[in-house]
């Protein structure tokens, strides 16, 4: 199951991709039987919240969203006109802001940064069940 949403960075933006992605997520619960829990609700917002917020901040063009989901992840996927491909800067409990990839990082299974011919792809990966401990992420 997949679905897509064009941002137009306008006021209440953050807050309507949320409320997109937890639709997205209850739809697959009722309509495919997927399990679902919480934690993978508030993950999916927050990954949603951070990584959208960062392309509207730094792209100077449109902003894609796709949610994705199977019986094991749920997968966001995040493409902006920006080409410069971010990075997580190194922890620092003093710097205020620019944290949303160190959290984003911290969160997932999997983060896959791809250049496309305009612009950059990120792709989040959120497990679905099991325990999860960021000691285990895989990158």
């Amino acid at each position: 199951m997949r679905a897509g949403y064009a941002l137009d960075g306008g006021v209440g933006c953050i807050a309507d991709v949320r409320h997109h992605a937890v639709a997205f997520l209850d739809q697959a619960r009722a309509d495919h039987g997927l399990p679902v829990p919480a934690r993978a609700r508030d993950l999916t917002q927050l990954v949603v919240s951070e990584l959208v917020t960062n392309a509207l901040k730094y792209a100077p063009g449109p902003v894609l969203m796709e949610l994705r989901i199977t019986a094991h992840a749920v997968d966001v996927v995040v493409w902006d006109s920006d080409p410069v491909v971010p990075a997580a800067r190194p922890a620092d409990p003093d710097r205020l802001g620019q944290h949303g990839l160190e959290i984003v990082k911290a969160v997932t299974l999997d983060l896959f940064i791809e250049r496309e011919p305009v612009g950059k792809r990120i792709t989040a990966r959120i497990a679905l069940s099991g325990t999860f401990s960021s000691d285990t992420v895989r990158r």
